[in-house]
């Protein structure tokens, strides 16, 4: 129902515009609400947080520096077990070798009566064996989020597995004994090395790619704040005014 008393009732009913009157903007444009963008500037942490995350629980590749740090890692992992396999599996020519221990433990007793530097010897070389698998294995996996106590269960599996086919191997090897000890002091090295690096390392790479990632989101947003800015600009300067055309007298 239309107002016929003022035209300045709120009641009044306004003519609808025709369509070129409703696509061409107003000559000065609407006031801008800053609601959008304080709402997406002060979310930006919360977002850019949250991409950062999602991406490294996908297993995302991080660039070239995680590709690099992986390949190192699978390098050294195979040069490490080359050394193994030549200090474990290599014949040796002796007069005589002590007969195989498969009693846990006694093998360790046995260096302990023998003195401090016999029990340095033998306890410390079956602990640092095989004790860099407990890094280069997590290395060359190239995981960043990862649940610490599955990494460690996998990582000691693994060295475990490594240390009892050793073992086994040496059955064939003239002069090399089987110990079960061997294979106590080996998993128990590859466990201690990978809870004295890996959680460390593993936070502190997740750290500094939050930072480097999350650098580049805060640019690309800011650069997406600006677009719009600047679209909105040219929304509001309206249409271009355009000068009749004037006809020349004879």
């Amino acid at each position: 129902m239309r107002c016929r008393r003022s035209t300045r009732c709120p009641h009044r009913v306004r003519a609808p515009r025709s369509k070129a009157a409703a696509g061409t903007p107003p000559r000065h444009g609407p006031a801008r609400r800053e609601g959008p963008a304080t709402s997406r500037n002060n979310g930006g942490t919360d977002s850019r947080r949250a991409c950062v995350l999602g991406c490294v629980q996908r297993q995302g590749s991080g660039g070239s520096a995680a590709i690099r740090f992986r390949v190192a890692g699978v390098v050294l992992l195979l040069a490490h077990l080359l050394l193994v396999s030549w200090l474990t599996l290599r014949p040796l020519d002796v007069m005589w070798v002590t007969a195989a221990n498969l009693e846990p433990l006694a093998g360790i007793k046995a260096a302990l009566e023998l003195g401090p530097v016999e029990a340095a010897r033998h306890i410390g070389g079956g602990l640092l064996l095989l004790a860099p698998l407990g890094v280069l294995l997590p290395m060359a996996s190239g995981r960043l989020a990862v649940s610490p106590w599955a990494s460690l269960a996998r990582t000691v599996a693994a060295g475990a597995l490594l240390s009892l086919g050793i073992e086994l191997l040496q059955t064939g090897v003239p002069g090399q004994v089987v110990d079960i000890d061997s294979l106590l002091l080996n998993t128990t090295g590859v466990a201690l090395a990978h809870l004295a690096v890996v959680p460390a390392g593993r936070a502190r790479l997740r750290r500094r790619l939050l930072r480097t990632r999350g650098g580049t989101a805060l640019r690309g947003q800011r650069r997406e704040v600006r677009r719009g800015a600047v679209l909105r600009d040219e929304g509001s300067q309206g249409a271009t005014p355009t000068i009749p055309r004037v006809g020349i007298a004879p």
